[in-house]
């Protein structure tokens, strides 16, 4: 396999993972936001992964990586809370919050940065076994 199909494979990962990332700093944003254009407040975003094909090897190897197959707003309940005077409240004085649960983001987030770090250490280590393969050739 050569190093460029390893680079194009931890890329994808890389490119996932970052779109992942900034949909949980949407979330995170918006975690206060009673109320949006579309109407009501702010759904959590998610995205959802797909195997992704990046062509075959010159032995006939199926190369994958993994790609975005949409991103898709959580359908989880609101969080309602009494609160008579917030300017969004309904006539009974509830206020509907976004579903999103900054503990479940954070550990999410730390989740997405662990992968794109994953990802980024094959780079390096790819990098490091061509760089040795060029001072190899050159002693010779």
């Amino acid at each position: 396999m050569s190093f460029n199909k390893i680079y194009d494979i931890a890329a994808s990962g890389m490119s996932a993972q970052r779109l992942r990332v900034q949909l949980i700093a949407a979330n995170v944003a918006n975690a206060e936001t009673t109320r949006t254009t579309e109407g009501g407040p702010y759904r959590k975003k998610e995205a959802t992964f797909q195997v992704q094909p990046l062509g075959q090897t010159s032995d006939g190897m199926e190369l994958t990586g993994v790609g975005v197959r949409q991103v898709i707003n959580s359908q989880d309940p609101f969080a309602a809370k009494y609160e008579p005077n917030h300017p969004d409240a309904n006539a009974d004085g509830i206020v509907q919050y976004p579903n999103v649960n900054p503990v479940e983001e954070m550990v999410n987030l730390t989740e997405a940065s662990r992968s794109y770090e994953a990802n980024v250490a094959v780079v390096r280590a790819v990098r490091a076994m061509a760089l040795s393969a060029q001072d190899l050739l050159r002693v010779q």
